[in-house]
């Protein structure tokens, strides 16, 4: 099992929390996930370079920062910061079903010191057991609840609701770096299946490609196709709204780029000058409600 997306976004957050006192998004279990891949995935980016940045001329180590500062952590540690703050204002609204949808290696469930909140991680049964082995060879014990499931199939919800989630109950759920991969009418399904099991008020959120896309969006293809893994569809803003809109959610906050960046990356860019990042364009964060 490669599992190569999970592991090069887990990566991402892993690097920036050791190697940087100011953090866009503080994950401080990642490296722990990771384990041994850690170094592995660090020599093989630095052995790219060329890749993401054709005439590099310095030594593997500023090579290796450059590509995670510019290309694979802007979007993975903006839409992690952005959603988990969201999160956390749903919570002191009294929401307390937390469903992550593709959960992959996220770490939410072990940094987590608040017993009443439930977490559902939903992910590929072959996922959910590296994870498990991973963490058993850590000797940690995790809070959430798995669900093992495809989310391209219609069982999912049946599965969730089997491992206890509350449709009565409000809930946030996470949907990030999944739009990329499914095609439209697979998107719509999933959002209109999300809305079929949670009552009013609850809470989304997600990232989306736009239509106009960008350098990093491109070179983002390439390493998804790299790893066997296409990226499907592009919206427009108007589009996304109307389809949230027929899904039976309303969007309460569309982040662009310049907003992300403003927002969650200038404590960090502040306090680090000498490694400055930026959202990356032709990506959008969206918060929505559940009418």
């Amino acid at each position: 099992m490669d599992n190569t997306t999970a592991k090069v976004s887990c990566f991402a957050r892993a690097y920036h929390y050791k190697n940087n006192t100011t953090h866009i998004f503080a994950d401080s279990c990642a490296q722990k996930i990771l384990g041994e891949e850690y170094a592995q995935i660090a020599e093989s980016m630095a052995q790219g370079i060329n890749f993401f940045m054709p005439g590099f001329k310095g030594s593997k180590e500023d090579g290796l920062r450059l590509i995670v500062d510019n290309q694979l952590s802007p979007s993975v540690l903006g839409r992690s910061a952005f959603c988990e703050r969201k999160l956390s204002e749903a919570e002191a609204d009294g929401c307390r079903q937390y469903v992550l949808f593709a959960a992959g290696y996220d770490t939410y469930a072990l940094r987590n010191t608040d017993a009443s909140v439930k977490v559902y991680e939903l992910d590929l049964p072959e996922m959910v057991e590296d994870k498990r082995s991973r963490m058993g060879k850590l000797g940690k014990e995790s809070s959430a609840t798995y669900v093992r499931c495809n989310l391209a199939e219609e069982t999912w919800p049946d599965k969730l609701l089997e491992k206890g989630f509350k449709e009565t109950d409000r809930a946030f759920g996470s949907l990030l770096g999944i739009s990329y991969y499914l095609e439209k009418e697979e998107w719509e399904r999933l959002l209109r299946s999300v809305a079929g099991i949670t009552p009013k008020g609850s809470k989304i959120c997600f990232d989306y490609p736009l239509a106009q896309e960008s350098k990093e969006t491109i070179v983002n293809k390439a390493l998804a196709s790299g790893a066997g893994e296409r990226m499907k569809a592009l919206y427009t803003e108007a589009g996304m709204r109307v389809l949230l809109t027929e899904c039976g959610f309303r969007v309460t906050e569309h982040l662009e780029a310049s907003d992300m960046t403003e927002e969650y990356f200038t404590d960090y860019n502040k306090n680090t000058p000498e490694h400055p990042m930026k959202a990356p364009e032709g990506i959008a964060y969206v918060l929505a409600v559940r009418m």
